[in-house]
C-alpha cells in the first residue's frame, strides 16, 4: 500500500437532518428534521470510450475543447487514475489552495476563501443544506450544552443537557435564549433557566431521550471515523478540554496546559484521581497520561480513523507522525506524543498551529486504557506485535470507561440506554442522569412528531408531513393556554457547521453495490456509461446539472414550503465561519483587492466568483438582518444559467464525438430511500427539476433502495471512490473539526476524505 492511499484511508459525514453539527465525521442519511438543540431526531462493468475518442489530456481536440485519454486512464490503477481526473476537474482549486496553506493570520483566511471559490466553481459538487432551519417542538433546554460548538463531538456529550417534562413554549424559548445571551458562563446560564422555567410551572426531567436513526458498527471510538459509531460513545469518556454551552473551552481530563514559546510544544497537566471502570462500574485502574500515548499506538493501527487531523498536509501536524504513516521513521518514540510522568502529558507539532486544541474534542484525542484494551486482546503494530484489537470496542462491555456516561442496554436498531457514572470525576456536572438513543428508521414520517407529543422522546424536528398535523393538532401549554402544537411550541432551529451536498461522480467504477451486485443495479447501457463519463468531466455540464437542481423544492419535501429556503447553504465552507482579524489585500484575477478588519469569509469567497464571471451567489451581504450570511437563499439554482451551461458543454462535448440532445440525453443515476416517504418526495422534486431546467437534455435514474442499509452501502459505507455506486447523490456532507477553514477544504484536496463521493481515491 503506498503512502497515499495510506493517508486516503486516513482521512475521514447524508442528511442527518436529525442531528446538530457533527463537526468532521462523515455524516449519514436520516429521515426526520432536527431540533437544533436537541439530539438526532434522527459489480460493475467497464464503461468504454465514447463514440469518436478523445485526445490525450492536454491535447486540445478539433474546436478547442480539451479532454482526458480515457484509453489511457483505464490502464492506470485507482490512484494513478484519481490524480489524473482530479488534476483535470480540482486542479486549480489544489494550486489555490495549496497556496493558501502556506499563509498565516488573516491573509491565509483570506487565501482560503479564494480558492474555495475555485472549489465551487469546478462544480464538482452542489452544496445542499445545513442542519436546522425547519419547525421544531422540544423540551431540550435551548443550549444547554455545547451544541453551538461546530467542532468536535461534546455536541454530543449530552450530561449538561437541561430537559423539562413539558414541552417548551416559543414564548419560553425566546426568553431562554435571552437568558443565555446575558449570562457570562455556562453555570450562570444553567442557573438562570432552571430558575425561569421553574418559576412558570415546568418541572425537569432525570432523562433525554433521542430519536435517532443511526446503525453502530464499532464502540471503539478510535477506531471509527463516523458520526453513527462516535455520538454513541462519545459520553463514554472524557477529553483533555472541553467546550461549555457558553462554547468556551474548559478543562477536562487536564487540570490544565502550557504552550511553548515557539508554539510548538503543548503540555497537559492531567486530573489525579480520575478512575477507569468496565461497563459495570467496577474500577480498573487510573486515568494517567499514558492512556494517551496508548490511544496514539492504537490510532496508527486503525486505517479509518481520525489521525488525518495529525499529518502535516491536512491538520496539525504531529511531529514524527506523518512520517511514520510514510514509512519513513519506524520508532514510535519519535511522533510527538509522550508521557513525562503519570500524570504529565506532552505533544509537539511540527509546526506552529493556532488551532491545535480546538481539535481535542475528537477520537484522535481520546484516551485508552491500555490494560483494559490488552486484556480484551488487543495489540500494538507499533510494538512489534501482529496488530488486532482483540474484543475491544465489539459491544460496550468490552470498552473501558472514565466519562459521565454508563451504557447499560444496547439493542441494535432498538434502545440504547445510558445512567451516569457514578465514579465520574464531575459528578455535580451531570444535569441529566439517564440518556435514551430510540432507534427510527424513518419509514413511518410521522412517528417522531408523534412521539415528541407523548412525551416518548425529548424533541423532534418537523417534517412537512407533520407540519400539517401540528398546525391543527390542539392541546394546552404549561400555564394552560389552548392552541395548536404549532402555534404553543414550534421555533425554527438554528443552522449548524455541517454541510451537506450533492456529490457528481466523476470517476464511476461500479454500477452496483460493490459489497451486493444484486443491489442498485444501474439500467444504463454501456454506451450511456460512457457517455456520462464524458460529460461528467466536463466543467460546463456540472455546473449545468447543478445549477438545474431546485434546492428550494428539494427541501421543502422535509420542512414544507415556508421554510424551504431556511437551511439552505450556498458553499462548503459556511460563509460565516471566519472573519479577518485585520485588513489583507488579495489578487484577485491580478488587481489589488483590499478587505477591510471584520470581512466575513464568504465575501472574499463571493469577490472571487464575480471576478471569473461564474453565475454563483455564495453571499448576500443582506442575509441575518443585514449581518450577512450564505446560508437562507438559493444562490444556485437558475433554470437560465443552467441552460447557458448546458449550450457551452453540448458544444464542447460535439468536440469530442458525444452527442446530447433531447434525443440522446445524458443519463443520472440517482439512488434514494424508496422506504421513506420524505426521501422518495425529494428524488422525484430533484428528478423533475434538473429534466424540466435542461430540457431533457439529461434524464435522472432513480434508482430505489428498499432498506436503508443497502442505501448506505451505495453512497455512504464505502472505503474507496470506485465503490460509489452512484452518478449523483446527496448522501453524506462534513462538518468541521477545528476553528480553521482548512478543516472542510483538505477534504477535497487531492488524497482528501471527501474526494470518495466524487469516486476518486
Amino acid at each position: 500500500m503506498n503512502a497515499k492511499r495510506l493517508l486516503a484511508l486516513l482521512l475521514a459525514l447524508v442528511m442527518v437532518l436529525s442531528l446538530a453539527a457533527c463537526g468532521g465525521k462523515k455524516d449519514e442519511p436520516a429521515t426526520e428534521e432536527p431540533a437544533a438543540d436537541a439530539a438526532p431526531a434522527e459489480g460493475a462493468g467497464e464503461a468504454e470510450e465514447p463514440a469518436g475518442g478523445e485526445p490525450a489530456e492536454g491535447e486540445a481536440a478539433e474546436g478547442g475543447y480539451t479532454s482526458l485519454d480515457w484509453a489511457a486512464i483505464d490502464e492506470m490503477d485507482h490512484d494513478e487514475a484519481s490524480e489524473t481526473i482530479y488534476d483535470f476537474v480540482l486542479g486549480e482549486f489544489g494550486d489555490a489552495y495549496a497556496a493558501a496553506k502556506e499563509e498565516t493570520g488573516a491573509m491565509r483566511m483570506a487565501m482560503m476563501a479564494l480558492a474555495e471559490a475555485k472549489l465551487v466553481e469546478s462544480g464538482a459538487f452542489l452544496p445542499i443544506q445545513t442542519q436546522g432551519g425547519n419547525y421544531s417542538m422540544s423540551r431540550v433546554v435551548p443550549r444547554s450544552n455545547a451544541a453551538t460548538t461546530l467542532w468536535g463531538m461534546d455536541q454530543y456529550r449530552y450530561h449538561t443537557v437541561m430537559v423539562t417534562n413539558e414541552l417548551i413554549t416559543t414564548e419560553d424559548r425566546t426568553e431562554l435564549l435571552k437568558l443565555w445571551n446575558e449570562a457570562e458562563t455556562a453555570d450562570d446560564y444553567h442557573a438562570a433557566a432552571r430558575e425561569y422555567l421553574e418559576g412558570k410551572g415546568y418541572t425537569f426531567s432525570d432523562t433525554y431521550t433521542v430519536s435517532n436513526s443511526y446503525n453502530v458498527n464499532i464502540w471503539d471510538t478510535i477506531a471509527t471515523s463516523y458520526t453513527s459509531d462516535s455520538m454513541f460513545i462519545s459520553g463514554t469518556y472524557d477529553n483533555l478540554l472541553e467546550y461549555d454551552a457558553k462554547g468556551v473551552q474548559q478543562p477536562g481530563l487536564a487540570e490544565r496546559y502550557e504552550v511553548s514559546d515557539d508554539g510548538l510544544t503543548y503540555t497537559f497537566h492531567i486530573r489525579q484521581g480520575v478512575k477507569w471502570v468496565d461497563q459495570q462500574g467496577s474500577e480498573i485502574g487510573e486515568v494517567t497520561a499514558d492512556d494517551w500515548v496508548a490511544s496514539m499506538e492504537h490510532l496508527l493501527d486503525n486505517a479509518d480513523a481520525l489521525g488525518y487531523l495529525l499529518t502535516n498536509t491536512d491538520g496539525c501536524g504531529l511531529k514524527g507522525f506523518t512520517d511514520y504513516l510514510n514509512g519513513d521513521i519506524t520508532d514510535f518514540n519519535e511522533i510527538g506524543v509522550k508521557a513525562i510522568d503519570d500524570y504529565t502529558l506532552e505533544y509537539t507539532l511540527e509546526a506552529p498551529f493556532a488551532p491545535f486544541v480546538t481539535m481535542l474534542g475528537y477520537a484522535c484525542f481520546a484516551p485508552l486504557n491500555r490494560d483494559f484494551y490488552e486484556s480484551q486482546g488487543g495489540t500494538f503494530g507499533c510494538e512489534g506485535e501482529e496488530y488486532t484489537p482483540g474484543d475491544y470496542g465489539k459491544t460496550p462491555a468490552n470498552i473501558a470507561y472514565c466519562g459521565p456516561y454508563l451504557i447499560t442496554n444496547y439493542t441494535a436498531q432498538n434502545t440504547t440506554k445510558y445512567e451516569a457514572n457514578p465514579t465520574y470525576w464531575n459528578a455535580d456536572a451531570v444535569l441529566t442522569p439517564n440518556l435514551v438513543y430510540s432507534f427510527n428508521d424513518g419509514s413511518d414520517v410521522l412517528r417522531a412528531y408523534n412521539e415528541a407529543k407523548d412525551g416518548t422522546i425529548s424533541g423532534a424536528g418537523i417534517n412537512s408531513s407533520a407540519l400539517e398535523l401540528m398546525k391543527t393538532d390542539t392541546t394546552t401549554d404549561v400555564a394552560g393556554n389552548e392552541g395548536t402544537y404549532f402555534d404553543l411550541f414550534s421555533y425554527v432551529s438554528s443552522g449548524t457547521g455541517t454541510t451537506y451536498c450533492g456529490w457528481f461522480n466523476v470517476n464511476r467504477g461500479t454500477w452496483a453495490n460493490y459489497d451486493d451486485p444484486s443491489k442498485g443495479v444501474s439500467p444504463k447501457t454501456e454506451d450511456d456509461i460512457a457517455r456520462y463519463r464524458e460529460a461528467i468531466v466536463n466543467q460546463h455540464f456540472r455546473l449545468a446539472l447543478a445549477e438545474s437542481i431546485d434546492r428550494g423544492a428539494y427541501n421543502a419535501q422535509s420542512v414544507g414550503d415556508e421554510l424551504k429556503y431556511a437551511s439552505l447553504r450556498n458553499s462548503y465552507t459556511p460563509g460565516t465561519f471566519g472573519f479577518l482579524s485585520e485588513e489583507v489585500t488579495v489578487d484577485i484575477n491580478g488587481e489589488a483587492t483590499t478587505f477591510p478588519a471584520g470581512t466575513a469569509f464568504g465575501e472574499i469567497e463571493q469577490a472571487q466568483i464575480d471576478a471569473d464571471g461564474v453565475a454563483l451567489k455564495v453571499w448576500d451581504p443582506e442575509g441575518d438582518s443585514g449581518a450577512g450570511s450564505g446560508d437562507g437563499f438559493d444562490g444556485w439554482y437558475s433554470p437560465e444559467n443552467a441552460m447557458a451551461e448546458l449550450e457551452l458543454a453540448i458544444a464542447e462535448l460535439a468536440d469530442v464525438g458525444v452527442e446530447v440532445s433531447p434525443e440522446n440525453p445524458i443519463y443520472v443515476d440517482y439512488p434514494y430511500g424508496s422506504y421513506n416517504e420524505t426521501l422518495t418526495k425529494r428524488a422525484n422534486s430533484l428528478k423533475q427539476s434538473v429534466e424540466e431546467s435542461l430540457g431533457g437534455n439529461v434524464i435522472i435514474n432513480l434508482i430505489a433502495f428498499d432498506k436503508d442499509l443497502d442505501e448506505e452501502s451505495a453512497t455512504y459505507r464505502f472505503t474507496y471512490g470506485n465503490e460509489a455506486n452512484f452518478d449523483l447523490s446527496t448522501g453524506s456532507g462534513w462538518g468541521p473539526d477545528y476553528g480553521d477553514a482548512q478543516s472542510y477544504l483538505d477534504t477535497i484536496q487531492m488524497y482528501g476524505y471527501m474526494c470518495k463521493d466524487l469516486g476518486l481515491f
